[in-house]
């Protein structure tokens, strides 16, 4: 990478806590809309009166996340690829509908054949994915058998929310995060609203939880196709003509090469969480529920907090393309204290608001005093987790990604003999230690490689992608 433009030719990197939060607010508010879908579930069941269905959509939850998850290269890929596509066209009017822009169509049009394909083979193996996913979380006979009544279902929206991974990153990668929220809150409103209505006009149960948002994962494709027609101002044709030029050999795989780093890095965390879902299963059906619900508080919390990773993110990604290592500097130190602010802040809306939470997503006695008695570690996760996900994003910034997988399965060779050690001499308590260890090391590992640069002076081989 070439040396900096001298200053009077390149404006200087907005490095304001006001430009950082302008960055962070609207990606917060599209990210905590997210979570919601799991959330919404897991309320409904956990208010069904049934330990065993709580703790199977617990079970659930967990087996979808670490096979969707897995596959969320797409967003990563549509966001970069989008973003450079964009840069290309060097703003030309393409509101003509006889005009399409075709690279950028066609990454999206790529992304969304290639969620496609991977969601129909994990439709079709969907009975042995089931099965043997179970079996690898411990699950109980009763728990799994209601997991299984709802994942029978909910498979049937897998091909959407893979293809929600497509559009999430198409559209970031254009700065059109009102679209994301458009998106995100529209899912999460059907949602509510069909499964209120299939569990308790149609008296579905489980099946009518799972259908619910299987469904409106469906509805959320028709409606970020319509978005995607309107900010490219073309037809419906328009929007589904492929150019077989964009559509080679080379173009598929790089969705896949772009992103195997970060395959790596989110596959470890994902096993991570699996292995705390086991551990909870393994202590039995009031633990798994207990802690199924507890964890929500970290999925809500790591999107808000990813607001604030998304603008570390950007602005290091700009300071480190310039080379200017003096506003990265600053950009770290300021992003890290809007982190850790929103963290206490998030923190002290959780200790408020657990007595709520809790009663809201359960009616389960036993599973309520629970998640009540270990609900301070629940409390802390906003601020025992913040620094892992600001990190993260200064290292996406830095476009590391070797250094992101070398750090996971650094991460991945002490947490699991330590979660081990934990669970066997405190059980419960060892779980919940192991839940903070796991993000604790997260930012000790990252902190690390941090500190080694900023200390040798050596930023530009964090850079190992450039």
């Amino acid at each position: 990478m070439s040396n900096a433009l001298p200053p009077t030719t390149m404006s200087p990197i907005d490095t304001r806590y006001a430009r950082i939060i302008a960055i962070a607010l609207p990606v917060l508010l599209a990210n905590l809309a997210m979570p919601l879908q799991s959330v919404i579930d897991t309320a409904i069941i956990g208010n069904m009166n049934d330990t065993a269905k709580l703790a199977g959509i617990g079970l659930a939850v967990q087996l979808l996340s670490l096979l969707l998850v897995s596959f969320n290269f797409l967003q990563y890929a549509s966001s970069g690829l989008s973003a450079q596509a964009l840069g290309q066209l060097n703003n030309k009017d393409f509101s003509n509908n006889n005009h399409v822009p075709s690279p950028l169509l066609s990454i999206l049009q790529r992304a969304l054949v290639l969620a496609f394909m991977i969601g129909m083979v994990l439709l079709l193996t969907k009975p042995w994915l089931i099965d043997i996913g179970l079996r690898a979380l411990s699950a109980n006979p009763d728990s799994g058998a209601a997991a299984k009544t709802y994942l029978d279902v909910r498979f049937w929206g897998v091909i959407a929310e893979l293809m929600n991974f497509a559009f999430i990153g198409w559209f970031a990668g254009q700065s059109k995060t009102r679209y994301m929220l458009y998106q995100q809150g529209f899912i999460a409103i059907a949602n509510i609203i069909l499964t209120l209505f299939f569990v308790f006009a149609m008296d579905m149960g489980l099946v009518g939880v799972a259908l619910g948002t299987a469904i409106a994962f469906w509805m959320g494709v028709v409606l970020a196709l319509w978005l995607s027609r309107l900010h490219l101002k073309i037809s419906w044709r328009a929007l589904f003509t492929a150019d077989p030029q964009h559509f080679s050999k080379n173009k598929m795989l790089r969705l896949f090469s772009l992103n195997k780093d970060i395959f790596i890095r989110t596959l470890i965390l994902t096993l991570s969480f699996a292995w705390i879902t086991r551990l909870s299963a393994q202590s039995g059906d009031i633990i798994l529920a207990a802690n199924a619900i507890l964890l929500q508080v970290l999925s809500i919390s790591a999107f808000a907090l990813d607001g604030v990773a998304v603008s570390a993110e950007t602005l290091s990604g700009q300071a480190a393309g310039r080379r200017d290592w003096v506003r990265f500097r600053i950009i770290v130190k300021r992003t890290g204290i809007v982190s850790y602010g929103l963290a206490i802040i998030l923190s002290a809306i959780w200790w408020l608001a657990m007595p709520i939470y809790l009663a809201f997503m359960t009616n389960i006695d036993a599973v309520f005093s629970l998640a009540y008695d270990y609900h301070l570690y629940a409390v802390l996760l906003p601020l025992v987790g913040v620094g892992a996900y600001w990190l993260d994003g200064i290292f996406f910034g830095l476009t590391a990604g070797n250094i992101i997988r070398n750090a996971a399965l650094i991460l991945a060779a002490i947490f699991f003999p330590l979660s081990r050690l934990l669970y066997e001499q405190w059980d419960v308590t060892g779980i919940w230690l192991s839940v903070w260890s796991l993000l604790l090391l997260r930012m000790l590992i990252l902190a690390g490689f941090l500190y080694h640069a900023h200390q040798t002076g050596s930023y530009e081989k964090l850079q190992l992608d450039h």
